[in-house]
């Protein structure tokens, strides 16, 4: 080989390295084996697993098992990484061994020569011995998983949903004296304030925030301590506990050691759980963006109940036309994570025995569908959301027009009867009012009364 590469040995034998690389012999051998998407794992999957590196040297040195200059040389090193100094170190792709053992000995192989450069020559670390220290890829990477997504969630999707709730509740109570025909099966309805319309958003929201805060929580207990079976081989009976006392510390997270190493390394259960609650947050969104760019369709010839801001040109051959196209960036982030949703289901269904083989599409799929509502959610929030404008007077307009307005006269007069006046408007062009003063006996006053659209919005006979 040229001088720009190195030769180092693992158990396979000799492989030729980057010269400049951090990383071993392993790292060299999964990238030369899986060229596959050229997607590195997540960089939030890293951060996790590079802190439960440095925890680890932490706790292996309290119990005596690591002496405290390597355990302080892999502390530095992981800082390092987790200030994202190396990020280029890390170039094992995605689709690579199922239990992830390429990316635990890619970190481990980087810690290890960091930690060996700043001993400058005094000590040598070794990634397996030293940095892998009672542990195994097979409970380091389902716990670094565990920490990714929790994390990820915590700081950026719940705060963006709860803005998101927010947001509509104040359009909710800014639009709650706006009467609009309500909808169903597409045809009019009964009348409805547009403010209930946005409460009811906010709340699909707020519950969203519920299922995913629960089903997040299930994250919080973690495999680590289980080693390669989840016997708990080669790892001291403290270790484990003290290493997530430490990443409590660190993360703010409430995490705990699992109940039963067995099922923490043999199932993903939990995994699978939050994919599929972030399956419905995205049902959640997509009804209420399709609601919003259907209610502010138009400008002239749609429902046109909504204004939504112009934030750009819609068209390349139509001169002023503006599209929901914030509407639209959320729909499709929604449809990208149902299909996230397939693979993470998928992938739960490759637990064989004592571990699941299938995790770092897990961890991309879970890590990215939540990258992307958090940034879809946000965009949504600002750029539409907060300026939504009500069209007062359409509104109003297309009240008095909706056949549905006879609905609070059919205690009055009958079913039967209220069907044939709404039958006579549709077919003759006229409104409700219009018909019911020629064909009934109710005066102008009482049918003003009756068809007041206001008290159709709260339960009661109003007639």
């Amino acid at each position: 080989m040229s001088e720009n590469y190195r030769t180092e040995t693992d158990s396979l034998g000799e492989m030729q390295v980057p010269e400049q690389a951090l990383y071993g012999a392993q790292t060299a051998r999964a990238v030369e084996n899986f060229p596959v998407s050229g997607m590195p794992m997540p960089r939030p999957f890293l951060d996790a697993l590079a802190e439960i590196k440095r925890q680890a040297a932490l706790i292996n040195h309290e119990l005596e098992l690591l002496p405290g200059h390597i355990a302080d040389a892999i502390v530095k090193a992981a800082d390092d990484v987790l200030a994202g100094e190396h990020d280029e170190q890390f170039p094992v792709d995605i689709f690579q061994t199922g239990s992830g053992t390429s990316s635990n000995m890619n970190m481990n192989e980087v810690l290890a020569r960091l930690a060996t450069q700043l001993g400058k020559g005094e000590f040598k670390v070794h990634p397996n011995d030293h940095v892998n220290l009672g542990q195994s890829s097979n409970d380091v990477i389902p716990t670094a998983i565990h920490l990714a997504v929790a994390s990820q969630h915590g700081q950026r999707l719940q705060p963006a949903l709860a803005k998101m709730e927010r947001q509509l509740d104040c359009k909710a109570k800014e639009f709650d004296h706006i009467l609009k025909i309500g909808r169903t099966h597409l045809q009019d309805a009964t009348p409805v304030r547009l403010g209930q319309v946005f409460g009811g958003y906010a709340r699909q929201v707020s519950l969203a925030e519920q299922r995913l805060n629960l089903a997040v929580a299930g994250l919080n207990e973690l495999p680590l301590g289980g080693t390669a079976v989840g016997t708990g081989l080669n790892t001291h009976p403290e270790f484990a506990e003290r290493v997530i006392q430490g990443l409590t510390c660190r993360t703010g997270l409430p995490l705990r050691e699992a109940e039963n190493h067995f099922e923490a390394q043999a199932a993903r259960d939990a995994l699978v759980n939050v994919s599929g609650t972030l399956k419905s947050t995205a049902v959640t969104l997509a009804k209420i963006a399709n609601d919003i760019r259907f209610l502010g369709s138009g400008p002239r010839c749609g429902l046109g109940e909504l204004r939504l801001p112009p934030v750009q040109p819609g068209s390349s051959i139509m001169p002023g036309k503006v599209n929901p196209v914030m509407a639209e960036s959320l729909l499709q982030v929604c449809a990208q994570v149902v299909g996230c949703d397939a693979a993470v289901t998928l992938a739960g269904l490759g637990g064989n025995f004592e571990l699941n083989v299938m995790m770092p599409v897990m961890a991309h799929n879970l890590l990215f569908a939540t990258d992307l509502l958090c940034n879809a959610v946000t965009l949504f929030t600002e750029r539409c959301l907060a300026g939504i404008e009500a069209e007062e007077e359409h509104c109003r307009a297309q009240l008095e027009q909706s056949l549905a307005m006879v609905t609070v006269l059919a205690p009055v007069l009958g079913y039967d009867r209220a069907a044939a006046l709404a039958k006579r408007a549709y077919e003759s062009g006229r409104t409700i009012r219009e018909v019911c003063l020629e064909e009934t006996d109710l005066g102008k006053e009482e049918l003003d009364r009756l068809l007041d659209p206001r008290p159709m919005t709260e339960p009661g006979l109003h007639s």
